[in-house]
């Protein structure tokens, strides 16, 4: 059946299981950081909140994981995850680095 286009039917997406969220993180931790450490840097469409959830919670992971900062910036249609600054800690009184 077709449709007019200011009559397109909306897509419903089934919200993921608890289950399916675990999987993914721990799925897409080891794909993460596999693309952090060749390209620095791993962009995916996220364009509901529950993906930008998922990915925050991946790029959490992948930094526990590389014991490194991660940091992810989400902008309602992508996600980017990538290295952040390590921070430096102070040098102790009198000595300098």
């Amino acid at each position: 059946m077709t449709h007019p286009l200011d009559t397109q039917p909306v897509p419903h997406r089934t919200p993921l299981s608890a289950e399916e969220k675990a999987r993914g993180e721990a799925n897409f931790a080891h794909l993460v950081a596999e693309t952090l450490v060749s390209e620095g840097r791993f962009r995916v469409s996220a364009d509901t909140p529950e993906m930008v959830e998922l990915f925050q919670r991946v790029a959490r992971r992948v930094g526990d994981m590389l014991q490194r900062p991660v940091v992810s910036y989400a902008n309602g249609r992508y996600i980017v995850i990538t290295f952040g600054q390590e921070e430096e800690t102070p040098a102790p009184y009198g000595l300098s680095r």
